[in-house]
This record gives structure tokens, sequence and C-alpha cells, in this order.
């Protein structure tokens, strides 16, 4: 499980990843609620939900995504705000559990950071041991 996660960050692109195939990899040990932060759009590399509807750069894959992410996008071009999302951390990377489409709209529109509601997962082998870093998914 963990060569494959290490192949699939290491393979080139910007795969989607998915925060239980991490978290089993790594050996999670604990959990802890760190509030709303304001985090970089850069570091969310994966999602909590496997049926999301996006790729690995938050783009929609389906026209039942499209529709509504074009509502939000034009909600956000008036100025309207929405509420955070919601993240796991692991290491310095995050996954969405919900706000995919605020955050597919955000980095569309070229924000460089959204308030979220994070949660730290603590893990038994470090993420940044196997390359898992915010940095190993710069565009």
């Amino acid at each position: 499980m963990l060569r494959a996660l290490i192949a699939k960050i290491k393979g080139g692109g910007r795969p989607i990843l998915f925060l239980d195939e991490v978290t089993a990899a790594l050996g999670r040990t604990g959990t802890h609620r760190l509030g709303l932060r304001s985090i970089p759009i850069d570091s969310i590399v994966g999602t909590v939900d496997r049926g999301h509807g996006f790729d690995g750069e938050f783009r929609p894959t389906t026209g039942r995504v499209r529709g509504r992410w074009e509502r939000i996008a034009g909600a956000t071009r008036r100025g309207e705000h929405f509420p955070p999302i919601d993240v796991y951390r692991v290491g310095t990377v995050h996954f969405v559990e919900d706000g995919h489409h605020r955050v597919s709209v955000a980095r569309q529109l070229g924000h460089e950071v959204i308030e979220a509601r994070v949660t730290e997962i603590q893990t038994r082998i470090p993420p940044s041991e196997i390359g898992l870093t915010a940095a190993s998914f710069q565009r």
C-alpha cells in the first residue's frame, strides 16, 4: 500500500489522492481539530469522497458537476461569500471533505488561499518521508 502511494505521488502530473488510501499507508494515529484557517489552494491534493466529480486539478469531470460549478463561479464573481470548506490535513497537504466546487472555482479564478475548517490527522510515518508535501504538487 505504501509503495503504491509513493508511485502515485512520484508518477508525474497531479493525481488526485484519497484520504483513506493515504492514512492507511501512513498509519493513522490520531486527529486534532485546528479550527478555522486560511490554507493555500495548492496544498489541496485530494478528497475524502471518491464520487466527487473532479480531477487532480479540481476541474469538473461531468456535466452534472459543471452546472453547479458555473453557478458558484458566477456567485463568486458577483462577490457573494460562501462558508469555509472542510478539510483534513496530513502533514502539509489537505483533503477536501466538503467544498470541492468552491476549491475548483477558487483555483480557476487564481485565488491563492481559501478559508477552511481544518482537522489534522497524525500518522505513524511522517508524510514528508515519502515525498507527500504541498511542494511536491506545485504547478
